[in-house]
């Protein structure tokens, strides 16, 4: 296959995209255009800058974009919408900040004529499935590099020789074995690997980067109220905010009482095991909050259907397919589910864990007079609850016949 002429690459700032940046230019010979997400990791992006000038890219060919509004509006919401967790506990806080990445990746390489894009993604994770399928559904004829599945550079060792040969500036607490990987976004911190790779060992606090020790969170409760609009929030405590301002706000409120750790062990789309600790304060009592406002104006029957294809749903996004018609047309039935999914929930945040203590709605569909242990007026007549009970047990008694029947003869 012939050397692309123009790479656009997923570039961080650090040591290991330095490395690929170069690795690139000196492989290929190509010209390199350089993409920085501000997906509100919370570290400045403007050195990442400096680093590519540094290492020859021409100012026309840096691109820093700030994303934290769609990232949030246009992919976190649509995702919470679906309550979804993967294996029942994940809220995926990685997985849906890569077709974003993908997204704009594609974009700016219409924009620039590049023939391909290239990710810092190992060939052992999820990542560079999601990246390159991602890619592979918005320009299927644009070349995907990755790297850590072409390079001889196999071991710290030998990418600290390569980046000295090619002076490339080490940070020093990268001579040695960093003590975890950390991915960070507006929704989670993810930590991976080293300390954390025996899950028999529970993870020593210094690894926590967004939510206090829950011995530490204040021994005082507190209560915030979170108004929903179509499933969305849309203000917190009376106040009207950005989809990404909420998440920064409840991050900030969750951070401060322990709420939104998970430790890990889940099944990585490529076949094995993998442990991680994550960290999702916002996340968390967003999710409770919208469980919460769903409670009372969601149908039951729309209610559990929505969440039989949750499981489903949540698979899709983990394993990269965001841009499938299949996880578009599940996105089609949660958003119809939403229409009525508006009203405000107060939630009660104490000691790592975010309770809905009261919820209402102009949309509501509980009805106090039908469910009241008082006088009804009349509004449900209880004998016909015998009726109802006889129908639905009329198949229960022809099958406990039958059994009889059978064990009989037999």
């Amino acid at each position: 296959m012939s050397a692309p002429k123009k790479v656009v690459l997923a570039y961080s700032g650090g040591l290991d995209t330095s490395i690929i940046l170069k690795w690139l230019q000196t492989e290929y010979g190509c010209e390199v255009v350089t993409f920085t997400a501000d997906l509100g990791q919370g570290e400045e992006l403007e050195p990442a800058r400096a680093k590519a000038v540094m290492l020859g890219i021409k100012p026309e060919n840096i691109f820093i974009e700030d994303v934290r509004e769609e990232f949030v509006r246009d992919f976190v919401f649509p995702m919470f919408r679906a309550n979804a967790l993967y294996e029942g506990l994940y809220l995926l806080g990685t997985s849906i900040a890569r077709p974003l990445i993908a997204k704009e990746l594609v974009r700016i390489a219409h924009e620039t004529g590049a023939d391909a894009v290239a990710h810092g993604a190992t060939g052992k994770g999820n990542d560079q499935v999601r990246f390159e399928l991602s890619v592979a559904a918005l320009d299927p004829a644009l070349r995907v590099i990755a790297p850590w599945r072409l390079w001889d550079l196999t071991s710290r060792t030998k990418l600290l020789e390569f980046a000295e040969a090619n002076q490339i500036p080490i940070a020093k607490d990268k001579r040695g074995e960093a003590p975890f990987s950390v991915d960070a976004n507006l929704l989670h911190t993810s930590s991976e690997g080293k300390v954390l790779e025996n899950p028999a060992e529970e993870a020593p606090d210094f690894v926590y980067q967004r939510i206090v020790p829950v011995e530490q969170a204040p021994d005082k409760a507190e209560f915030i109220e979170i108004a929903f609009d179509k499933g969305d929030a849309v203000a917190i405590n009376g106040e009207r905010l950005s989809p990404a301002t909420i998440l920064t706000r409840l991050n900030e409120i969750g951070g401060k009482h322990g709420i939104g750790l998970l430790d890990l062990v889940e099944n990585r789309f490529v076949g094995m095991k993998s442990r991680g600790v994550y960290e999702t304060p916002g996340g968390t009592i967003l999710l409770e909050a919208h469980r919460g406002i769903e409670q009372i104006t969601l149908d039951s029957g729309a209610g559990h259907l929505k969440d039989s294809i949750m499981p489903r749903y949540a698979e899709l996004i983990y394993n990269g397919f965001w841009f499938s018609p299949e996880r578009e047309m599940l996105q089609a039935l949660i958003d119809k589910s939403q229409e009525h999914v508006s009203g405000t929930v107060r939630l009660k945040l104490y000691k790592g864990v975010a309770r809905t203590v009261a919820r209402w709605s102009d949309h509501s569909l509980y009805s106090e007079k039908h469910v009241t242990f008082e006088e009804d007026a009349g509004a449900y007549d209880q004998k016909d609850a015998e009726g109802f009970i006889r129908l639905n047990a009329l198949r229960l008694k022809l099958i406990a016949t039958r059994n009889a029947r059978v064990a009989k003869k037999g």
